[in-house]
């Protein structure tokens, strides 16, 4: 604890450190977050960046400064409706005025301001939360829809491309010896052999010029969309370690796998999780109210690929990270990631069961 509350102090803007505690329950960085007395702001976030997984923290920390910049010049030049808030996370500046701070071990910390009022579901809770969450997925996209994506850097090569996922699969299944089969274990091996044509979707897109590198949020689960607590309207998206160039589609089509499985991401009752089509109206409509502006006809053509396509890829690299000894995701027991897997797979089948439905719904709102 002394060792947390000696980091924290490099960054606390005044006051004196009240308690820390660990906050959230994001699987690759450790999250704290850190009360204050005696200081106008009551609390910040303080974080240790996963260096295994982000190699180059510095770039993140330069690619959260130019979006930040970015949004606040656009909040500024184009105020939002009455009503309505967009807040951003603000990168905290340690004494020697550096946008991080490494510890005598070599951990890579940085602070945040913590955005007050505010929570976050892991799943969704009735039709007008599925709305605001696709209207933050909206608002978020908009705000950076003219940042020049050259500005940003490339912090995770590889995230979100799925044919690279799918070869790192086969280099792991190629050394993997099952120390018992299951019928789980079968299930997942024989999933992924059916659907390795799916891979290719949306890179094939981009190669035929039909869809575009823009700047995007990289991880817009559920869990990262901020609800105002007293109007119920969604206001910030947070963890921005994974804003870099990608398609919108990674965006849409993660928002909409987090947010329209009922059961949510950790359920053990993987057999009875499903798509909920009426959610992911309520999430399309809210997405869509804010970012019809910069969606092109081929946009929409690959929306459903891009659902299916991201539940598909999310439980590959679940599925991957098990049978390579969970060596990216944090785990709470050994067959955490296959569980994982077995969700994101199941939620993958439902999804194509009501394709026609999904498809419909998609066209109906263009």
């Amino acid at each position: 604890m002394n060792h947390l509350i000696d980091i924290a102090n490099q960054f606390k803007p005044e006051g004196t450190i009240a308690n820390i505690k660990e906050f959230g329950n994001g699987n690759i960085n450790h999250t704290f977050l850190v009360s204050l007395d005696d200081s106008t702001v009551n609390h910040f976030i303080l974080q240790r960046i996963n260096t295994q997984v982000f190699r180059q923290p510095e770039l993140v920390m330069q690619n959260m400064s130019i979006f930040t910049n970015h949004v606040c010049q656009r909040l500024h030049n184009s105020p939002l409706p009455q009503g309505r808030r967009w807040e951003v996370p603000r990168v905290l500046l340690t004494q020697n005025s550096q946008n991080h701070f490494i510890d005598n071990q070599g951990s890579f910390w940085r602070g945040i301001t913590f955005i007050e009022g505010a929570q976050t579901f892991d799943t969704i809770q009735d039709s007008d939360h599925g709305w605001e969450v696709g209207y933050a997925l909206g608002m978020f996209h908009n705000l950076i829809s003219d940042l020049p994506v050259e500005q940003l850097a490339d912090t995770l090569p590889g995230f979100h491309i799925t044919p690279t996922y799918l070869q790192h699969y086969h280099n792991i299944q190629a050394k993997y010896t099952p120390p018992t089969k299951s019928p789980e274990l079968d299930y997942c091996l024989q999933f992924i052999s059916d659907r390795q044509t799916l891979a290719n979707v949306l890179e094939n897109a981009i190669q035929q010029g039909y869809l575009r590198l823009r700047p995007i949020h990289g991880d817009p689960k559920i869990n990262n969309v901020m609800i105002d607590t007293i109007t119920g309207h969604g206001i910030s998206i947070i963890d921005l370690d994974t804003v870099k160039p990608g398609l919108v589609h990674y965006d849409i089509g993660d928002c909409l796998r987090s947010s329209c499985n009922p059961l949510g991401e950790e359920t053990q009752a993987w057999k009875e999780v499903c798509f909920d089509t009426n959610i992911c109206k309520s999430v399309l409509g809210g997405y869509l109210a804010v970012a019809r502006d910069f969606l092109t006809e081929s946009d929409y053509e690959y929306i459903y690929d891009s659902i299916r396509l991201i539940a598909f890829e999310l439980g590959l690299r679940f599925f991957s990270d098990y049978l390579a000894g969970n060596v990216y995701f944090k785990v709470k027991y050994p067959e955490h990631n296959l569980a994982r897997a077995l969700v994101q797979f199941k939620l993958t089948e439902s999804i194509e069961l009501q394709e026609h439905s999904i498809r419909s719904t998609i066209e109906k709102m263009r």
